[in-house]
């Protein structure tokens, strides 16, 4: 069990971390293929991932609010968020609701709709806002703005894919070792 664990929390980790690295390297890009200025470029690839992250977090935040979520005690919390990702607990126990709490993806079509939309207008928000700060210039601002989600949704996707299939060896082996 404790190998589990650790194995999963690696490969969750080395998601992560590839993750990163290709938001950051398609921000750079996009923004080098509309400025033309690798300084700027690199500003926007290394600011505009930090500022995304924290406005995330705080649409995060509110989304639970407005899910009527209450919230367990930091620990409870955390440790139950950790092993649901870790897919440790069962999908009965993901799915309970606890204090009105669930760690199961919402299942209402226009929950799911209505949240990916706040989140692409904050993600938006967040591109031509930082874009701006750092160029002075609306154009090139709204282009990033736009272009840049974009461009990220797609690599999103085939990260995903990528990952999928990954996972999807991983547990061919785990099952074919089990069986022999």
């Amino acid at each position: 069990m404790v190998k589990l664990l650790i194995s999963t929390a690696r490969n969750l980790a080395l998601k992560i971390a590839s993750y990163g690295v290709m938001h950051l390297v398609v921000a750079i890009l996009v923004a080098f293929a509309i400025t033309r200025d690798w300084r700027l470029a690199l500003a926007v690839g290394l600011v505009e991932p930090f500022f995304q992250t924290i406005a995330y977090s705080i649409h995060d935040r509110v989304w639970h609010r407005i899910e009527r979520r209450r919230m367990l005690s930091g620990l409870e919390e955390a440790s139950e968020a950790f092993t649901a990702r870790l897919e440790v607990m069962s999908i009965e126990e993901q799915n309970r609701a606890h204090h009105g709490h669930s760690h199961a993806l919402p299942t209402s079509f226009k929950q799911i709709a209505l949240k990916t939309v706040t989140y692409g207008v904050m993600h938006f928000t967040v591109a031509v806002a930082v874009a701006y700060a750092l160029t002075q210039n609306w154009k090139v601002a709204l282009a990033i703005g736009v272009i840049e989600p974009l461009v990220q949704t797609v690599f999103f996707t085939v990260h995903d894919r990528i990952w999928s299939r990954i996972e999807a060896r991983r547990e061919a082996r785990r099952a074919a070792l089990a069986e022999a």
